[in-house]
């Protein structure tokens, strides 16, 4: 239970992370300068709204993860498995995705399956 609820966290911080991208363009959005020290150019609305949703998601799956639900069990390691297929086509944000997903995906796995053998 130990590595479901660290993975839980690990997917709960993603889930938040995800979601703070939303908030980092909202005053670019609303007219602001963009500040000369920001590295990167905001995110269009559509871009920021999926990423909300998906980090709306990713956080509802670890905290049904965390209360040891299976649907939250399943939604993460959804979750996890797309952040990972994904990550390549969101670069440099992706290696990021890569860490905690790929972290979160292996304590799950691990977690699961125990020490069971594939042919006992």
């Amino acid at each position: 239970m130990k590595r479901y609820k660290a993975a839980a966290i690990i997917i709960i911080i993603h889930g938040l992370i995800e979601i703070s991208g939303l908030f980092s363009a909202l005053p670019i959005w609303l007219g602001a300068e963009q500040a000369a020290w920001i590295p990167f150019d905001p995110p269009s609305p559509e871009i920021a709204i999926a990423g909300l949703i998906w980090g709306v998601i990713r956080l509802i799956g670890g905290i049904g993860l965390y209360k040891n639900l299976k649907w939250g069990l399943a939604l993460s390691f959804i979750t996890c498995a797309k952040a990972l297929a994904m990550m390549m086509t969101i670069l440099p944000f992706g290696i990021m995705d890569g860490i905690l997903s790929g972290t979160a995906l292996i304590l799950i796995l691990i977690q699961y399956f125990g020490k069971k053998k594939i042919i006992e």
